[in-house]
């Protein structure tokens, strides 16, 4: 738990307000920061302050380590947070997860020097780890030191720079996280076992009293979410060509078709995914639609 002193730091956070805590700096920040934009969360950060007030909304936004977020929601300090699942898993806390994000995307593997020629994780089993996921590695090799009878796997923890442990003979593997696997490979290590896949998510306190501004937030970001998933198209077209060009984008759930004062053609609406907008542009185009727009979305209520 915060203690007093910590909670005497957070001077302009109103007791009635719902805290939500955020990454305080890297990618995960400036991703975090973005959807809030979009999600129509206003707040202005101070310099050197880890606390700011959203303008127009009971909400204080705490800025903490990624790694702490979860613990700081579990044990009830913050009513709400933005962290990766392996986080959570690793902090071993009660949260309830609201959301996934969609961003922050990696795996949590196990990773051995290339020149070791270790294929099997069992050949790791009663060797030498080191990682900033302690738990969450002891808890994965105990299956094979079960398994196999064997000394128990001595699991060390670091808190960065993992992928070094291997070439300054610390350790026989690693488990780290791996996003592109340009650092792993850098360091000549190759991935032997996935663990678990993760990716940032939104958690809450099953104990929270500020419920209602929970279910606000979620459906703030689903709507911005969405928005980024999709554009609106829109174009003319000839009443003839109507039902081909409706099965080109039938929308989310229907297109939108309005009549024009020239009652040979009609006005279509269409919400179609963003990655295959072009592609239906040029079907549209080849099939006879006219004057076809495309319109960016802010955020959406689906």
């Amino acid at each position: 738990m915060l203690t007093a002193a910590a909670n005497r730091s957070i001077p302009f956070d109103p007791p009635e307000n719902c805290r939500f805590a955020i990454p305080k700096k890297g990618r995960l920040y400036e991703k975090v920061c973005e959807m809030l934009k979009g999600s129509g969360i206003k707040f202005r950060r101070e310099p050197r302050l880890d606390v700011a007030l959203c303008v127009g909304k009971p909400i204080t936004l705490v800025f903490l380590p990624a790694a702490d977020i979860a613990k700081y929601v579990g044990e009830g300090n913050v009513d709400i947070g933005i962290t990766g699942e392996d986080i959570v898993r690793e902090s071993q806390v009660n949260v309830n997860t609201i959301m996934e994000l969609g961003f922050g995307k990696c795996k949590l593997c196990v990773q051995a020097p290339t020149a070791s020629n270790i294929t099997n994780i069992e050949q790791l089993a009663g060797g030498r780890i080191v990682t900033s996921f302690p738990s969450i590695t002891k808890e994965f090799f105990k299956t094979y030191d079960d398994k196999l009878n064997n000394v128990p796997t001595s699991v060390n923890f670091v808190s960065g720079s993992v992928e070094a442990a291997c070439g300054l003979g610390l350790a026989d593997a690693v488990v780290d996280l791996v996003e592109t696997g340009t650092t792993m490979r850098a360091a000549g290590l190759e991935v032997v076992h996935e663990i678990l896949s993760t990716q940032a998510i939104l958690i809450a306190n099953p104990e929270s009293k500020h419920q209602p501004i929970i279910d606000l937030l979620k459906r703030r970001i689903e709507g911005y979410i969405t928005a980024t998933k999709f554009v609106m198209v829109m174009y003319n077209v000839s009443v003839e060509l109507l039902d081909q060009a409706i099965a080109v984008t039938p929308g989310k759930r229907s297109p939108t078709v309005t009549a024009l004062d020239d009652p040979n053609f009609k006005a279509v609406s269409s919400l179609v995914a963003t990655k295959e907008v072009s592609e239906k542009m040029d079907i549209l185009h080849d099939l006879g639609a006219t004057d076809i727009l495309v319109i960016d979305l802010k955020n959406t209520r689906m």
